[in-house]
């Protein structure tokens, strides 16, 4: 018998027949379409770098997946949500620096492609660029029978930005007696499946939509927020929870944080996984998607910008510097159980 590629597993028809779609479905206009020379269709992309408005501009590079909350996306066939997940995980960590997302690339990989559900996929994909700022400039479906079971894939996605180093975001700016405000997140966003999936595993068709909640777009309000005096620093509260507020603070930070109400549904992973609080914050983003490090002077103003874009804030922490201590948050234990537990048996 005869073999060609396709009788072996990869249909370069199909493929092809992807990219001819996302050639003709693009938007009217990308974001920073001025600058785009070339994008999806050839071997590379071509992007003008003109920040002539900078005075020290500097590239920014971000890369992330979606983790396991894919296996949900997979036995629910709900590819669109992960899509702006696999987004938002990239440009939310960008914008941490002060930066300005400029395009988005993506890696789509999967054992047979089924067109219908990379098109899903794909446009999700698009839209969540077009929502965060930043162009789809291109990427890459790979077809790879053996690899991935039957319906299985899995993606990547990397995306450049653009900050002026002179205005950069993170530790140097921070002082003493500083705010640390929360930003509300959309759910659980895109870290923490692995025991999401087990705590809700008897019950998973009931959790679905809660569960594949895509994570929140923050870059629209983050550009808002560098325009008033007094940001200091940005946290993307993703895996490790509220450790990440440590990772933009300097040396001898001290946070004993004033929770703000917890969403049920992570009230219910305590519950049902039986975990500290610790363990709990240490995992999930516990209804904190976003933290920003500010001056106490415009704290209105920050906490009226970030309502406006239709989030919740909450002034959750004050920034205590004692170089002589190990950076640390502490937390109300007895506070937390009187308000979420009190009824527990």
């Amino acid at each position: 018998m005869s073999m060609d590629y396709k009788k072996s597993g990869v249909d370069i028809e199909a493929g092809e027949s992807l990219v001819s779609w996302l050639k003709s479905n693009q938007p009217a206009r990308w974001p920073h379409q001025d600058k785009i020379v070339s994008g999806i269709g050839g071997f590379s992309a071509l992007f003008r770098a003109d920040f002539k408005s900078m005075e020290k501009p500097c590239l920014v590079s971000a890369t992330d997946g979606v983790g396991t909350k894919l296996k949900l996306a997979i036995k629910y066939k709900n590819y669109k949500s992960v899509a702006q997940d696999l987004v938002a995980m990239c440009v939310n960590d960008m914008i941490c620096c002060g930066a300005e997302p400029l395009f988005f690339l993506d890696y789509y990989a999967t054992g047979k492609l089924e067109v219908e559900h990379a098109k899903s996929f794909l446009g999700g994909v698009q839209q969540a660029c077009v929502d965060a700022d930043c162009a789809l400039m291109g990427g890459e479906t790979a077809e790879m029978p053996g690899m991935y079971q039957h319906g299985d894939f899995d993606c990547a996605g990397f995306s450049v930005g653009v900050v002026d180093q002179v205005k950069t975001l993170g530790s140097h700016k921070v002082e003493d007696g500083d705010l640390v405000l929360g930003v509300s997140s959309n759910g659980f966003h895109s870290n923490g499946y692995s025991l999401l999936r087990k705590i809700f595993e008897d019950d998973l068709d009931d959790w679905q939509e809660e569960l594949l909640k895509p994570t929140a777009l923050y870059v629209k309000l983050a550009k808002a927020l560098y325009e008033i005096e007094g940001l200091n620093a940005m946290a993307h509260i993703t895996g490790g929870g509220m450790d990440n507020l440590l990772r933009v603070l300097p040396k001898g930070s001290q946070l004993h944080l004033s929770f703000w109400d917890l969403p049920a549904p992570v009230v219910e992973v305590k519950r049902r996984g039986k975990m500290s609080w610790r363990s709990l914050f240490q995992t999930l983003n516990c209804g904190m998607g976003l933290a920003l490090i500010v001056s106490p002077k415009n704290r209105d103003q920050f906490l009226k910008t970030i309502e406006n874009f239709g989030f919740k804030a909450s002034v959750v922490s004050k920034v205590n510097i004692d170089v002589e201590k190990e950076s640390a948050w502490t937390f109300d234990e007895l506070f937390l159980n009187e308000k979420y537990l009190s009824g527990d048996k």
